[in-house]
């Protein structure tokens, strides 16, 4: 049998930006509501969230007849957490504060089985098969920037063999360059590290990932190139529905 195909890499070939939803805490509503919305991914966050790797495993498992793409954000290439959710059928891994080269060649790595990577083979998912080949085929990872030293180095990781794409974090990158937070795509020179990194990468050939954090802001950098974009939370998505029903109500 062999891997079905990434639901991530379908949505990529769309000519409209794929556009992602975000669990950061245990639900088993979530997913499927991005789903129900029109949403092509949901990302899990184990490296702000409150999930474990072994959770979004199993969240990823129950998602298996549900059709959204998944990715999982982890906080470093450590091997085993990222082969328990590829071999959950995660679509994609982000990884982040990659600022170096040999450290999106190891995120990479840690995607591959031997010999050309150190992951461990162990589908947990009897649909997707036993063909090694397949199974590395369809793991996606993108690099996280979101560093002023990744920007640095930002030429030799979009040239890592095997890298996805890159996937961009205004928030921590605003930090690194000492911008407020609070607006950060708006900050001249966040932005243009941001529109760097889309150059770089797209140069390259590699998918242009970011955290955008409303749709305003998923607007804005759609028209600058970005093919993943993340909208929102599934925190914020309830706060701001919740939030206009009491408007609705209050106004009657």
């Amino acid at each position: 049998m062999t891997a079905p195909e990434s639901r991530l890499r379908r949505a990529l070939s769309k000519p409209s930006p794929a556009w992602g939803g975000w669990i950061t805490g245990h639900t088993l509503l979530g997913p499927e509501e991005f789903t129900r919305a029109g949403y092509d991914y949901v990302g899990f966050d184990a490296q702000h969230g409150y999930l474990g790797d072994a959770d979004i495993a199993s969240a990823i498992r129950r998602l298996e007849h549900v059709p959204i793409a998944t990715v999982v954000r982890l906080p470093n290439a450590d091997p085993a957490p990222i082969g328990r959710v590829l071999d959950a059928g995660a679509d994609a891994v982000i990884v982040a504060m990659i600022e170096s080269a040999d450290e999106a060649a190891a995120a990479v790595a840690a995607t591959r089985y031997p010999p050309t990577g150190v992951r461990s083979f162990g589908p947990l998912r009897a649909s997707l098969g036993h063909d090694p080949a397949a199974l590395q085929a369809r793991a996606g990872v993108f690099a996280m920037i979101e560093t002023a030293a990744a920007l640095d180095d930002l030429d030799r990781i979009c040239a890592v063999d095997g890298l996805t794409g890159i996937y961009v974090g205004p928030a921590d990158l605003a930090i690194s360059l000492g911008a407020d937070v609070v607006g950060a795509t708006r900050d001249p020179a966040v932005l243009d590290a941001i529109v760097r990194s889309h150059r770089a990468a797209t140069d390259a050939g590699l998918v242009t990932g970011i955290h955008a954090g409303d749709g305003k802001i998923g607007h804005a950098m759609a028209r600058l190139g970005f093919r993943m974009i993340t909208l929102t939370s599934e925190s914020q998505a309830l706060r701001r529905g919740a939030a206009e029903h009491l408007r609705e109500a209050a106004e009657q």
